[in-house]
């Protein structure tokens, strides 16, 4: 289901909760509307259509992907960018990092462990931002 995107900054800048298998259908909520939105946002996390959960969902170089309870373990190459946000209005300065590897888990809640880079890599991070309750 598509679901409208949270603009309340009350909401977004809570700390997101742990996901777990009873949030899957949350996931499946997140992609459709992330795909509705495909022309102007690469990534969304839960807390951005209302659910505050660590679940994030990305384009992932053409390719959708999800992640439950997203964490940046390494991270290298900082730098600073300018982003937008559908939830938010206008662009802000957020400092990001080139490189960064991922502990996640599947949506059969199996942990991994994966490195990004470029594009995807800022996206990702953005993302886990709403996950902390960071506003860019």
């Amino acid at each position: 289901m598509v679901r409208e995107i949270v603009k309340d900054t009350a909401f977004l800048a809570q700390k997101a909760e742990t996901a777990a298998p009873e949030d899957l259908p949350v996931a499946q909520d997140l992609l459709e509307t992330l795909e509705a939105h495909k022309e102007g946002c690469a990534g969304m996390a839960a807390n951005m259509i209302g659910v505050n959960r660590r679940i994030i969902a990305f384009d992932n170089e053409g390719k959708y992907m999800v992640m439950f309870n997203p964490e940046i373990i390494k991270k290298s190459g900082p730098y600073q960018i300018r982003e937008g946000c559908l939830s938010l209005s206008g662009m802000r300065t957020a400092k990001r990092w080139k490189s960064i590897k991922v502990q996640y888990q599947t949506e059969t809640f199996q942990t991994r462990f994966k490195t990004f880079t470029g594009w995807t890599a800022q996206i990702i991070q953005h993302e886990i931002d709403h996950c902390e309750g960071i506003l860019i």
